[in-house]
């Protein structure tokens, strides 16, 4: 547990004579807006993580205890909106009328959209802690009759000084105290009411600022398109609102919005080795045995092997320079002669089909509506996987004519797209 004072403090003392200026100059309120941005990048040293990464700067509390935020991921965020008392605070008094702390604890939804795509998917958000420094229209030990700062504010409130809250809120061990002042974070578990009560009676108070800590829940980006995706969620501040003070201290500024963007994107990279693009079909064992034998082979094939990077659905199709529905073609044109040529892929282990089912020699056919998705389990990174090419036995026969030479070619393009 952190209790200090300290001279350099005097800029929190300082906040009341700001307070006090305030009243003299009026101001037009307008909402406070915070921008909450996260972005999701495939990681290749570790794949399995498949979570956005808030790139929110956080201020407040979390701007100075990072570790412990960081372990806990928990992000802050400091307003400029300040809180007035409209009278005093009585001692013993009731709790609307002490200092009372209730915030949207629980976990709260909205929708954020693709612009392009117009895909939705659901973020989810909760308030776990809350924070600031009051400021007392007097010192603390005036107030209570103590000898000095730290007394006085632990003589001022039941259960002792602000570093100590009131359940069901939780410390977090920080607490920074002037003579007049009190820097302090709380966490709350959930959407319950904290109330501390004065003991003595407090002719007015300040909140000089407004931090909040909170948690997010951000859906699997590897089911979502590339691009931002965008929503907000806005909040209400005051007496039986959803930041809720109690009715003494009373926000400047009673509304709240959160725009949460995140922003996607993904990896589709596929590499084919070195002459790779061009395959030669033989028999299993070679040439020879037809060279020499007369043994037609049972068929031609090639396995083509390329490493493909994944984090998004994407889909395979086929493009042929030469047809013969519902196939590419291979073709001599010495004799005008054509055979399908069958083309097959199987992926690593981490892309599926959309139902989940491993991919193995998973056939693929020439046109866009015959297209096939796939979608990955967890970030694949330069995983390898296998195009088959392949002459059945039946073209093989057509093909071969003893004391006949002959020679086939054509084109396949084979297409990744990661537009679906």
């Amino acid at each position: 547990m952190v209790i200090f004072t300290s001279p350099l403090l005097k800029w929190l003392r300082d906040g009341r004579w700001l307070c006090l200026f305030a009243l003299v100059a009026t101001y037009p309120v307008e909402a406070a807006t915070q921008e909450i941005r996260a972005l999701f990048t495939p990681d290749s040293a570790n794949p399995q993580s498949n979570k956005f990464i808030n790139k929110t700067m956080s201020t407040g509390y979390c701007e100075y205890y990072p570790d412990i935020c960081r372990n806990s991921e928990t992000f802050s965020i400091r307003l400029l909106t300040r809180l007035e008392s409209n009278k005093p605070i009585q001692a013993n008094a009731g709790p609307r009328d002490s200092a009372m702390f209730k915030v949207p604890g629980g976990w709260r939804s909205l929708i954020v959209t693709n612009a392009a795509t117009n895909e939705k998917e659901i973020v989810e958000v909760r308030i776990s802690g809350v924070g600031s420094n009051y400021v007392l229209s007097e010192t603390a030990a005036k107030l209570t009759g103590a000898p000095n700062a730290g007394e006085g504010h632990n003589r001022l409130w039941t259960g002792g000084g602000w570093v100590y809250p009131a359940p069901p809120c939780a410390t977090t061990g920080m607490g920074f105290y002037g003579h007049e002042t009190y820097a302090f974070f709380w966490k709350n578990p959930d959407e319950r009411a904290c109330i501390k009560t004065a003991n003595f009676t407090i002719p007015a108070m300040t909140y000089g600022y407004l931090d909040f800590a909170y948690e997010l829940r951000t859906p699997n980006p590897l089911g979502m398109s590339s691009g931002l995706y965008t929503g907000s969620l806005s909040y209400s501040l005051g007496p039986n609102r959803d930041f809720d003070f109690g009715d003494v201290m009373i926000p400047n500024d009673p509304d709240l919005t959160l725009d949460f963007v995140l922003d996607v994107q993904h990896t589709l990279k596929v590499e084919i080795p070195p002459g790779g693009e061009k395959v030669q079909l033989v028999p299993a064992g070679g040439w020879q045995s037809w060279l020499h034998a007369g043994r037609r082979p049972v068929s031609l094939f090639r396995d083509q092997t390329f490493n493909i990077s994944a984090s998004s659905r994407f889909k395979m199709q086929l493009r042929c320079a030469i047809g013969l529905s519902p196939d590419c073609a291979l073709e001599n044109r010495a004799e005008n002669r054509r055979v399908p040529i069958l083309v097959s892929v199987s992926l690593p282990n981490g892309l599926t089909d959309l139902s989940g089912q491993p991919v193995r020699r998973l056939r693929l056919r020439p046109g866009s509506e015959n297209a096939l998705f796939f979608k990955p389990g967890f970030y694949v990174d330069r995983a390898p996987g296998t195009l088959h090419f392949e002459v059945s036995p039946e073209s093989v026969g057509f093909m071969l004519r003893p004391g006949i030479a002959s020679s086939y070619s054509g084109g396949v393009y084979v297409i990744w797209d990661s537009e679906i």
